[in-house]
């Protein structure tokens, strides 16, 4: 058998391995497998398909692997606008309640009401912003380690 048809194999042994592990390892080997059986198919000696498969191994794992784990691991995108509110803290100006309050959040005077339309936010407390509505922040109190001491 040529070894040019054994390089193909090994090609497609492991790009099927790659498929089932997804490690970006086998995959890479296989292209380069692939490259030294086109090496091999152009009449270079074994020697050449070796060297040939080596480098092309050694310049996946060492340039192609990195890049590509590397744009699958990015940190998830920024939160911009009212996506960037949910989740911080809002100082209450007025009482809020089911028909309404103002709050600070940021910086930024919002119209609020509460997440629970059963709740009453006093004035000047702390509460969490749940959701963003428009133009209108949907709060939840946060309750104070002193509450119930005298």
């Amino acid at each position: 058998m040529e070894s040019w048809v054994v390089w193909l194999a090994v090609a497609a042994l492991l790009g099927i391995a790659e498929i089932f592990t997804l490690t970006f390892a086998l995959g890479l080997l296989a292209a380069a497998a692939l490259a030294a059986g086109l090496a091999g198919a152009l009449g270079l000696p074994f020697a050449a398909q070796v060297a040939v498969f080596a480098i092309g191994s050694v310049a996946g794992l060492a340039v192609v692997r990195p890049i590509a784990r590397r744009h699958i691991t990015q940190p998830p995108p920024l939160r911009s606008g009212t996506a960037a509110l949910v989740g911080r803290e809002a100082l209450t100006l007025t009482e809020v309640n089911r028909r309404g309050g103002r709050a600070l959040i940021g910086g930024e005077e919002w119209t609020a009401r509460p997440y629970d339309p059963d709740v009453v936010i006093p004035a000047d407390a702390v509460a969490d912003v749940l959701a963003i509505e428009g133009a209108t922040a949907l709060l939840y109190p946060v309750s104070s380690s002193n509450e119930g001491q005298p």
